[in-house]
């Protein structure tokens, strides 16, 4: 599975491939599905740009995006869209349009009341474990880990030099996941050393303008879908290094 992370935190500072509006990212989301994508992750933005989880904006960016692609569309539950974690539960209570599935960052206060309540709701849940914290540690003693549908193994080292030991190490914290799937991913200098080994890992992974801005090369990426197209190239170049160590 390879999914694509359409905008993240990102703004308009952050270049023209971001999509902020509920028909840029539909536009974005489409062009990222031929590419290759199977998996859809949004940050629905207020008209100033901003990461919300209001239930009007989300229903609009969902409904949009729903109607031009067929594959399965999640959001992110971040706190930096809601720092109070019993106004993120009330916002989440109010959604009138569901996602197919919402990230939920372990690490942070209330992801567990989150979770639980994202699952009540129907909600496949994202396990978001980020390296240097320890969602790992809070994760494994979760009863919720086994309901999750996967595990985000999310790299924040972003020196391409390092970054790949630090996803082993992340890998290596999380275990058995509770059995759940992985996906492995990274970012900025981080993101296609990252990417790559998840090919070679056979592990689940994602690609987008929320995670890299440069191709491979360097060169600035012109849209989700070409990160997407260059991601699976970069996917299967460390499933052929795999191939060659057995």
């Amino acid at each position: 599975m390879v999914q694509v992370c359409l905008n993240g935190p990102r703004t308009a500072a952050d270049g023209a491939a971001v999509p902020l509006t509920p028909e840029s990212m539909a536009d974005s989301a489409a062009d990222a599905v031929a590419a290759g994508a199977t998996d859809i992750h949004v940050h629905p933005k207020t008209p100033c740009g901003r990461d919300t989880l209001s239930p009007g904006v989300l229903a609009e960016t969902l409904s949009a995006i729903r109607s031009r692609v067929p594959v399965p569309v999640g959001v992110t539950t971040g706190a930096w869209a809601e720092p109070d974690p019993a106004a993120r539960l009330e916002r989440i209570r109010s959604w009138t349009v569901l996602p197919d599935h919402a990230s939920v960052n372990w690490h942070e206060p209330g992801a567990e009341e989150v979770a639980a309540l994202l699952l009540d709701l129907g909600v496949g849940v994202e396990a978001g474990i980020w390296s240097g914290t320890d969602g790992a540690e809070r994760f494994a003693a979760s009863p919720l880990g086994p309901k999750v549908l996967r595990v985000l193994a999310e790299v924040t080292d972003t020196a391409p030099s390092s970054a790949v030991a630090t996803a082993r190490g992340l890998l290596s914290d999380l275990g058995t996941a509770h059995g759940r799937p992985v996906l492995l991913h990274g970012e900025d200098g981080g993101a296609w050393p990252v990417l790559r080994l998840a090919g070679e890992l056979g592990l689940a992974t994602r690609v987008g303008v929320e995670d890299v801005l440069v191709l491979p090369d360097g060169r600035r990426a012109g849209s989700n879908a070409d990160l997407v197209a260059a991601g699976l190239t970069e996917y299967e170049a460390g499933r052929r290094d795999a191939r060659r160590c057995r």
